[in-house]
């Protein structure tokens, strides 16, 4: 049975990818998968000590791997890398532009200067990676674009406005790119997770009470950032723009799209019936 890399070993054979966010959660877990079937890999993150540590973990597996430290906010920085990782390997394939942040709150509390914070991170970042990628997979005449979003960027769930806003311009950007870039052969696929353990909390701006919940969503999750980068990547290679993960969210995805207003208002109702059970829990 042919496998999810054997399918895009054969789109591209040189195998080569770079991943923004890659220290952690799901970026690693997709620079792990897609080393183990020996890809060459550049890795991008702000964290320099996590970094050391993955690259010195994935080296020590036998992984092709070349670690770039580094701001997706700063368009400079990560063109640099983009630009330096492709002339080292002669090219470039794959672009995951993975790297984010959390944040919540209404319109009125975010402050200004977080929403510049969550949209410089989670918008502009993809803005900036994709920049800095479209040129290699060009000159390739095929490539892939892996845009992480989230469930958010449809969900509109009130309370998260700076972080819904961010991921739905990750979506439109794909929906865009998709269509800027059919000519050229280079395919782009948007992801939509609901909620994945990863270290996403570590970087939230917003009220206690909604980190809590957001802590206590990620902690009851099942669904595994190892299983979603394998989806991910089953998905993308078989060509989706829109990959709604788990598949149990696929619904969700197709009601707001048939059914807008019924969706916002069931999204609504359940946050109520949320927030109310954590105002009053059960009695012992």
């Amino acid at each position: 049975m042919t496998t999810t890399f054997e399918v895009l070993a054969r789109r591209f054979p040189a195998k080569r990818a770079f991943i923004t966010g890659a220290s952690s959660g799901l970026g690693l877990e997709l620079a792990r998968a897609l080393g183990r079937d020996g890809w060459k890999l550049g890795l991008f993150d702000r964290n320099v000590e996590r970094l050391s540590r993955v690259e010195e973990e994935l080296s020590g597996s036998g992984f092709a791997v070349l670690a770039y430290p580094g701001d997706v906010t700063n368009a400079d920085e990560l063109t640099v890398a983009v630009n330096s990782f492709a002339a080292t390997q002669d090219g470039l394939e794959l672009m995951v532009n993975n790297a984010g942040v959390a944040g919540s709150g209404t319109l009125m509390e975010v402050s200004l200067e977080d929403w510049r914070w969550i949209v410089d991170i989670n918008f502009m970042g993809v803005v900036h990676g994709a920049r800095a990628a479209i040129p290699h997979l060009q000159r390739n005449g095929a490539g892939l674009i892996i845009n992480v979003a989230s469930a958010a960027a449809f969900a509109s769930a009130p309370g998260m406005i700076s972080y819904n806003a961010t991921k739905a311009a990750v979506l439109s950007l794909s929906e865009t790119l998709s269509g800027e870039l059919a000519g050229s052969g280079t395919q782009v696929s948007v992801v939509m997770p609901t909620f994945v353990p990863t270290n996403l909390i570590e970087s939230f701006r917003g009220p206690a009470e909604a980190r809590e919940r957001a802590t206590q969503a990620l902690r009851e999750s099942k669904y595994a950032a190892t299983d979603a980068a394998r989806d991910i990547l089953l998905q993308a290679s078989a060509g989706h723009l829109y990959i709604v993960l788990p598949g149990s969210a696929r619904m969700l995805w197709r009601i707001k799209r048939w059914a807008p207003r019924f969706f916002l208002k069931r999204v609504l109702a359940l946050r109520e019936k949320m927030r109310s059970a954590q105002a009053n829990p059960p009695q012992a």
